[in-house]
């Protein structure tokens, strides 16, 4: 810059003095012309001081358009320095308003802020460990029940009712229990953006070794419920999932898919649930895959067997061992070598806001009895069912309806009727069933729901030769109704209706109370027989109360 002042001075001071030094040269030329010698200006030298000149005026011309950019910059800046000036301004008003509008911060005003970080941070669903989240999960239950007939179970209850001819049916029965308290836990971790690697275990306290009694310990120990792991690989619209070990068996109705902790269980506070629900909890493989955007799903399992048998066994038979190691000498193990197999298909559908599930199943299954001195004696059976959710108002009433039938399907009821009888020759017979059960859960609001079901076990009469099989028209029935007197027929109907209901008593960031009542009427009617003077049937009425505190 200061070149350029130099030059301009240069050229100004050229300006002033050309016209000067042409009229000193005009006065003087003559005297110049005596004295001097003639000047030597060529052309050339001429040519490049012009060129110079015009150098100089063309930068003066840029630096004086420089200047006036410059100037224009600048007044631009200032206006929108002005402008953020006048907008930081009414900001600050602004923020300084509603300063003086709130009330002063207080030192309980932090201490609250703080406890409730700290109860957000207490209250996380899940708890990490190495990428892994631990869900953990469960609930303290004290449950209460009366029967009118005693029968000594706790809260899940045989539904071999008794009749008139046991001294027992006389007496009723109550008792307080909190074996049904559980406790849980789910572990999930993903090792890439597909695959998720799950492991459920759950567990209650409805375990009775040969030392436990009421008396005063009250020594009942835990038991598995549910011990499973779990592969699922999901591909977007379509996914694969492998389950292996104890769960609830793959013909429980499920409400959702073919998920694990998925499934349709009755509210109720009985244990043994309901006649007409057909279930098992058992070790198990299941492959599962879910296709059309999880719409369609299909899966197949191989699980534990085991047999309950009705009617007489030979004398030639063996179809049971006393429990080795492992298991509890009290009890026997029916002989099994062939698991159970069961496949199963679910359609989810949406009909105007109302969820949909349907699905239907088959079961193969095998049985094995030992005729000695003469090989063994095996049978196959087929099974079949299926079930139904439907959403009649979403989020306010819920149906369902599920059923199963077929021969040998006994041991997947909850009355828990025989799956097959004997011959006197040592043959296997499977027993025709018929499983059915309706129900329905009303949510009035989001604390209190009420239930209602309706289920029963049928079985057809097996007669065979002689006093073999069941439903024997030969059965002595005669003193049924009489205290001590013989009451020999099968049961051929396990039915019941039960209703209750879950009030919430309190649901928030620790967890959730409730109370619960229900009432139950059932019915076991035996095979009509010769001198039964028609179907000999009796009634039970079950209440109970149960209060339940989730904590997670």
């Amino acid at each position: 810059m200061k070149l350029h002042h130099a030059l301009l001075a240069a050229v100004a001071a050229g300006a002033v003095l050309a016209p000067a030094a042409h009229a000193a040269e005009g006065r003087h030329g003559k005297a110049h012309a005596r004295h001097a010698r003639p000047a030597q200006a060529g052309p050339g030298k001429e040519s490049a001081l012009k060129s110079e000149v015009d150098e100089l005026k063309a930068e003066v011309a840029a630096l004086r358009e420089e200047i006036r950019a410059t100037r224009e910059t600048t007044a631009a800046t200032q206006t929108q320095v002005a402008q953020a000036q006048t907008q930081v301004g009414t900001q600050i008003s602004a923020m300084h308003q509603e300063i003086a509008a709130k009330p002063a911060v207080t030192k309980d005003d932090v201490k609250h802020e703080i406890a409730t970080a700290v109860e957000a941070e207490h209250h996380k669903d899940s708890i990490p460990y190495k990428g892994i989240k631990i869900t953990p999960g469960g609930f303290i239950e004290l449950a209460g029940l009366y029967r009118q007939h005693f029968q000594g179970n706790d809260i899940s209850t045989s539904f071999a009712i008794p009749f008139p001819n046991a001294h027992s049916y006389y007496v009723g029965e109550g008792r307080l229990t909190a074996r049904q308290s559980r406790v849980s836990f789910l572990a999930q971790g993903k090792p890439n953006e597909h695959t998720t690697l799950s492991m459920y275990g759950e567990f209650d306290f409805q375990g009775a070794a040969q030392t436990a009694n009421s008396n005063e310990s009250n020594s009942y120990n835990p038991r598995v419920r549910h011990l499973y792991g779990t592969i699922d690989w999901d591909n977007g619209n379509s996914g694969w999932h492998l389950l292996a070990g104890q769960n609830w068996s793959l013909v429980t109705l499920n409400a959702k898919g073919i998920t694990p902790r998925a499934e349709v269980t009755p509210l109720v506070i009985e244990a043994q649930y309901v006649p007409g629900f057909s279930w098992a909890r058992q070790p198990q493989v299941r492959l599962t895959g879910d296709f059309m955007d999880h719409h369609l799903w299909i899966a197949a399992s191989v699980e534990n067997p085991a047999t309950t048998f009705g009617g007489s066994v030979p004398a030639t038979v063996t179809n049971t061992q006393t429990g080795g190691s492992g298991f509890n000498n009290a009890n026997s193990l029916s002989f099994n070598s062939t698991p159970d197999f069961v496949q199963k298909a679910a359609v989810e559908a949406d009909i105007g806001g109302h969820a949909l599930h349907v699905e239907g199943f088959a079961i193969e299954r095998s049985f094995t009895a030992h005729i000695n001195g003469a090989g063994n004696s095996n049978k196959g059976t087929v099974g079949y069912g299926g079930g139904i959710t439907f959403a009649v108002v979403p989020k306010i009433l819920d149906v369902q309806f599920s059923g199963m039938g077929g021969k040998g399907i006994g041991r997947y009821g909850s009355a828990q009727l025989p799956d097959v009888t004997f011959d006197a020759d040592g043959s296997i017979h499977p027993i025709s069933e018929t499983i059915l059960l309706a129900g329905a859960v009303l949510h009035p609001s989001k604390m209190l729901d009420i239930y209602g079901y309706a289920g029963e076990e049928v079985e057809s009469a097996t007669p065979l030769s002689g006093t073999y099989g069941i439903g024997l028209a030969s059965a002595n029935d005669s003193g049924c109704f009489t205290e001590g007197g013989t009451c020999g027929g099968n049961t051929h109907r396990i039915r019941q209706i039960t209703g209750g209901l879950w009030q919430k008593i309190y649901s928030g960031p620790f967890g959730r109370a409730q109370v619960g009542a229900s009432y139950s009427y059932t019915q076991r009617d035996l095979f009509e027989s010769a001198n039964s003077n028609g179907v000999p049937s009796v009634n039970q009425s079950i209440g109970m109360i149960s209060f339940r505190y989730y904590p997670f």
